[in-house]
């Protein structure tokens, strides 16, 4: 059997840097597979393996179905003065074209599986908003006739400068930014397939139990695979944290993305093994790497029969101590994905995703809608929203042209953003407050603040919050008696070292390592010349951990980690024996977690950290944490 070239260097959190950032490395296989496609045939008949981007688990043994799509013919073009008219008429078609196939999909959403459905209908609305009076088609209208382009090449342009202008944001979402530059591609896409009559994929004729191949594969595209007769999913493009990679897990097949060289490698009728939890495919597999994978089958029904029984058991330790597991939401399309991964409420939401995509500023109505929805989804469970967390950096077209204009100054990262923003613009905060306190009688919730640095911050906000209280009771709102508890996000080493004084003024900490990690070691892990300096397992970074930690229990406030290292079992001995108890990861961490929680000791884990919390050299650190054997009580 072909070897796979060795991953690449892997960091605490256990991902490589190429999973890391959403993109596929070549490996050898990867080039061989190139190679191989050059001459038609070409060693055709040798066993082949690719590594990839594993996106969602399971193993597949099939044929393979190439799904190879047609580029649309849309060369650049100009125009004259007189063919203006001519081509705003030809856009406006392709506008109600696309508009149509957009409503044919939200049809087809009843019959796909839930957890499908609840993800595609907000992407289908952003669809729909763009293909309204968005910045994309008012900049392609205005290309048509200031630049004298065709349509196809104003969409094109003006699309391309969008996403550009998206992914160049200094915005340590890159996973966020990455999805809102793909939706405007989609669009672009489709708009340009429309304009030239181009056709679309279709997957009418694959034929059962077959392993799809794609160059690249669209959430649209996602939403008419049938789960049923497809037995994986293999593409060149694509990554992990895009709306495609949510589809498919939603959907619950076997896939693997950003596999290079993948479709030059096969011919239609090929067998391959297809690993969507390894990220691999073996393609023409021999008896040996069959063997393996009927193997690995095996295992992966296996483990997930035995991770599936955790759902409904307690995160407790072996010596009785609960620990809180909670999800991080990013949009409400992740609700499904959170109650079957069995989490305790939400501990993070992101707000940021009701600005995304529209002209205007939502509204409260459009802010409770959101929340309500969210709240009522985990079934009283809890949920902590976060407010709006915007600086210059981030591209909102809601916000850059719903509010005055906005500089960014020579370094975003360290400007106007998250709570100073929202201070210099308090009819934004109060917006979000009063939909929240709606959404209180439903259930549990919670307020978080973003990037707070200093006491007085706090107390200003709660300021705003006690009037919004009172302007919303003059309404007649009936508000439950104990107010949802208004918290900090600790993600700057000010912060964290300031951490006993905010505590006075604050109800909750919230720590975001990852941001708490960026400004500590200044150190932008998208920026490929530093980012091996980016280590969560610092000295420095652990210790201002601790040091917010023990601040808030001083106090006994409640305390939880919300960024990466949360969902990191080899890290959780640690966290807890820090102090930590309540955990806000993404959900398909949380049964893992879970896994090690129940296996874990409360004084194995103090004396476990007392030992890391001496060390100074982070190598040593990152060894200690790599070789700790829960029960062993030592590292």
């Amino acid at each position: 059997m072909k070897t796979e070239a060795p991953p690449g260097p892997r960091g605490a959190d256990g991902k490589s840097a190429e999973a890391r950032d959403g993109k596929s490395s070549e490996s050898r296989d990867g080039k061989s597979a190139k190679a191989e496609g050059r001459g038609k045939g070409a060693r055709r008949g040798r066993e082949l393996s690719i590594k990839g981007i594993p996106i969602s688990p399971g193993v597949a043994i099939g044929t393979v179905y190439d799904t190879a799509e047609a580029p649309a013919a849309a060369p650049r073009r100009n125009i004259t003065a007189g063919q203006v008219e001519a081509e705003r008429a030809r856009l406006n078609a392709a506008i109600a074209a696309s508009r149509k196939q957009v409503s044919k999909l939200k049809a087809r959403l009843a019959i796909l599986p839930e957890e499908a459905q609840e993800e595609l209908e907000p992407l289908l609305d952003a669809y729909s908003m763009m293909l309204g009076e968005s910045r994309l088609i008012r900049g392609a209208r205005k290309r048509i006739e200031a630049e004298l382009l065709s349509a196809e090449t104003a969409v094109d342009d003006e699309a391309e400068a969008i996403a550009n202008a998206i992914l160049q944001a200094r915005d340590d979402d890159k996973a966020g930014l990455r999805r809102r530059a793909g939706e405007v591609h989609e669009i672009a896409r489709r708009l340009t397939r429309n304009l030239t009559e181009s056709g679309f994929r279709s997957f009418k004729d694959v034929p059962e139990g077959s392993i799809l191949i794609a160059e690249e594969l669209t959430p649209a595209d996602a939403a008419l695979l049938d789960p049923s007769r497809i037995a994986g999913v293999a593409a060149a493009e694509g990554g992990a944290d895009g709306h495609t990679a949510i589809m498919l897990r939603a959907l619950g097949i076997p896939s693997v993305l950003g596999l290079p060289g993948l479709t030059n490698a096969l011919s239609r009728g090929d067998q391959a093994v297809l690993d969507g939890g390894a990220g691999t495919i073996v393609l023409r597999p021999g008896a040996e790497a069959l063997a393996a994978g009927r193997e690995a089958s095996v295992a992966y029904a296996k483990e997930r029969t035995r991770l599936g029984k955790l759902r409904r058991l307690p995160a407790v330790t072996t010596d009785g101590e609960e620990m809180e597991l909670q999800a991080n939401l990013e949009i409400p399309a992740e609700l499904p994905l959170i109650a079957q991964a069995g989490a305790q409420g939400v501990g993070l939401v992101r707000t940021e995703f009701l600005f995304m995509n529209r002209q205007g500023l939502p509204d409260e109505e459009a802010h409770y809608e959101a929340y309500r929805q969210i709240v009522e989804g985990t079934d009283g469970a809890g949920v902590t929203i976060r407010v709006l967390d915007w600086g210059g950096e981030k591209d909102m077209e809601a916000l850059a042209e719903g509010i005055e204009p906005f500089h960014a100054g020579p370094n975003p990262a360290l400007g106007l953003r998250g709570i100073r923003m929202l201070l210099r613009r308090p009819e934004l905060l109060e917006v979000q407050f009063a939909a929240i306190l709606r959404v209180a009688s439903l259930g549990k919730v919670r307020i978080l603040l973003p990037m707070v640095t200093i006491p007085e911050e706090v107390s200003k906000a709660r300021e705003i919050y006690d009037r919004v209280v009172k302007r919303v009771r003059r309404r007649g709102v009936t508000l439950p008696e104990k107010l949802p508890p208004l918290g900090v996000m600790i993600e700057t080493p000010g912060a964290a070292l300031a951490a006993d004084a905010i505590a006075l003024e604050a109800d909750f900490f919230a720590i975001g390592t990852n941001d708490l990690a960026m400004y500590t070691l200044a150190v932008d892990r998208a920026e490929v010349e530093v980012s091996h300096l980016y280590d969560p397992l610092h000295p420095a970074v652990l210790r201002l951990i601790q040091f917010a930690t023990e601040a808030a229990l001083r106090l006994r406030m409640p305390v939880s980690v919300c960024g990466e290292m949360a969902g990191n079992p080899r890290l959780v001995p640690l966290l807890m024996g820090l102090g930590l108890r309540s955990l806000s990861m993404n959900a398909s961490a949380i049964p893992r977690v879970k896994q090690m929680v129940r296996a874990l000791n409360v004084d194995d884990c103090a004396r476990f950290a007392r030992r890391v919390m001496e060390q100074s050299d982070p190598l040593r650190i990152q060894e200690l944490v790599m070789s700790f054997v829960p029960g062993e009580g030592k590292g």
